[in-house]
């Protein structure tokens, strides 16, 4: 940018940014001049109500200018109710303006370069509205149909009559014990051996990543990870001023030759990794791949985070041991949740830890919040025991692999030519790769116009690069609805190949 006038149009309102850079010590960013531009012609009426803003990416392209310094210049009128923006329509000038807009620019603190950093890649992610026709393949809430909520809901009465104010006051830092207890049991049939005083309970596996992730980091350090991974995790490491080292998925899991090599450098400080149920490819490694990994983990010195969060969900047999249970040194630090399981409500969940690496996460716990919330740890510790958690699992499993399969043979049956797609034996999600060269975050808008939604590989990848792969959820859907939805997918696709055969551009998986 230089220092002449900027000049856009909306709505065939001419907009013109007198570039002074004001008062010393003062300047506006380019993003505030263009909000303010934008507000000035409110203001003055010539943009009315319902108005539409050019795409963020087309005005970025006119001006010069990087698309983020737009999307932040819509994101702050946004935020103050100027703007509105719907997925698949566009961004306009909201419709319930009032006459008091801010006479003068709001204080505008500056953030720290991490925030800075998530703000953008929260800006990145695709926003899906509320979709209410469509059928929603893009998200892993379990189905709230399938929640066992009167029967918590009398176990929750329960506890709360026989404990009374007790569950009412803070809690252990580290967790109910008896939930502790009964979690070391369900870990150790499940082959992970841990005793109630080596499990620490968060509010899920999220806070569980957060904390997991500090313990072994500082700003500026490196974490390895697959590559697709959980977007969440990649949020969680530009928030805490941390760099990614992506390693390659394979068709068995990790890229172990590669793994090594990323281990072996001395900014890489651990791995982070879903062996089972994998997020979002919904693949498991072989018991034989997780004790490689172990080895080069071992080998390198690292420590491991294992994310165990859809652990519960196996619906074609039991996966292999979990690479806690297959780890006798304290080399991996295990996390486990009920949010995927039971509800995401209750927010429980639990990290596995042994020796010094405890002490200081529960240092961490205590710095981040006093306990947790007794009265559902309480709940779910009696539910668990009793074993009313298990014949709800034993009602849920049926249900998935039903919806599973039907996804699969929907996928089979409509899909063109060329797409591919993984087989989960658990969880809830399914990977799937278009053919040709389709980017699938420019798919959304058709698919919602269409019926369904779904999420586009690029928000799991460290950069948002484009991406042909794509994640179908059937957590939600019925069998009926999953079908439906893989066809007005599949008519999209069609569609897009159809209309750019030629194409060429660079697509990952």
């Amino acid at each position: 940018m230089t220092g002449e006038n900027l000049e856009f149009k909306i709505a065939g309102v001419n907009i013109v940014i007198q570039r002074d850079s004001g008062a010393r010590g003062r300047q506006r960013s380019v993003s505030q001049q263009i909000a303010d531009g934008i507000l000035a012609e409110i203001e003055r009426g010539e943009l009315s109500p319902g108005a539409r803003l050019p795409a963020i990416r087309s005005l970025a392209r006119e001006l010069g200018v990087n698309r983020d310094t737009v999307a932040l210049a819509y994101e702050s009128l946004a935020g103050s109710g100027v703007l509105e923006s719907t997925v698949g329509r566009g961004t306009f000038v909201a419709r319930s303006q009032t006459s008091d807009l801010a006479e003068t620019a709001p204080f505008d603190p500056p953030i720290s370069a991490a925030t800075e950093r998530l703000l953008r890649f929260e800006r990145a992610r695709p926003h899906f509205g509320s979709g209410q026709d469509a059928v929603p393949m893009h998200a892993l809430i379990p189905d709230p149909s399938l929640y066992p909520a009167e029967e918590f809901r009398r176990t929750l009465n329960r506890v709360m009559m026989e404990a009374g104010s007790d569950l009412l006051l803070y809690g252990d830092p580290q967790g109910h014990p008896r939930l502790r207890s009964v979690m070391a049991e369900r870990l150790g049939a499940g082959g992970i051996e841990v005793g109630a005083d080596e499990i620490l309970l968060c509010h899920g596996a999220s806070q569980g990543i957060s904390l997991a992730v500090r313990l072994f980091t500082e700003p500026g350090d490196v974490v390895a990870m697959e590559e697709p991974t959980y977007n969440n995790v990649l949020a969680t490491v530009l928030g805490l001023g941390l760099r990614t080292a992506p390693v390659a998925m394979r068709e068995e899991g990790l890229d172990l030759s590669a793994l090594e090599r990323v281990l072996s450098r001395p900014d890489v400080k651990l791995l982070y990794t879903i062996p089972t149920f994998h997020n979002p490819m919904g693949t498991s490694t072989s018991l034989e791949h997780r004790a490689q990994l172990l080895r080069i983990a071992e080998r390198c010195g690292k420590p491991v985070i294992e994310d165990g969060f859809e652990m519960d969900l196996a619906i074609d047999g039991r996966p292999p041991k979990p690479l806690a249970g297959l780890d006798s040194s304290g080399l991996v630090i295990h996390l486990s949740s009920f949010s995927k399981s039971l509800f995401p409500g209750v927010r429980v969940g639990g990290i596995v830890a042994r020796h010094r690496a405890l002490d200081a996460l529960l240092a961490l716990k205590r710095a981040t919040d006093h306990s947790d919330a007794i009265p559902l740890q309480a709940a779910l510790a009696e539910f668990v025991d009793n074993g009313a958690y298990e014949k709800h699992l034993g009602r849920l499993r049926p249900v998935l692999r039903s919806r599973r399969d039907a996804l699969l043979e929907a996928l089979e049956a409509w899909m063109p030519e060329g797409t591919t797609w993984t087989r989960p034996q658990g969880g809830y999600q399914v990977w799937v790769s278009l053919p040709g060269e389709i980017d699938t975050a420019d798919l959304l808008a058709d698919a919602l116009a269409a019926g369904v939604l779904f999420s586009p590989g690029s928000q799991f990848f460290h950069d948002g690069r484009a991406s042909r792969g794509l994640r179908l959820s059937f957590a939600m859907p019925d069998e009926e609805a999953l079908r439906r939805g893989v066809a007005a997918l599949a008519e999209v696709v069609r569609a897009r190949l159809a209309a750019a055969p030629g194409r060429e551009a660079r697509v990952h998986m």
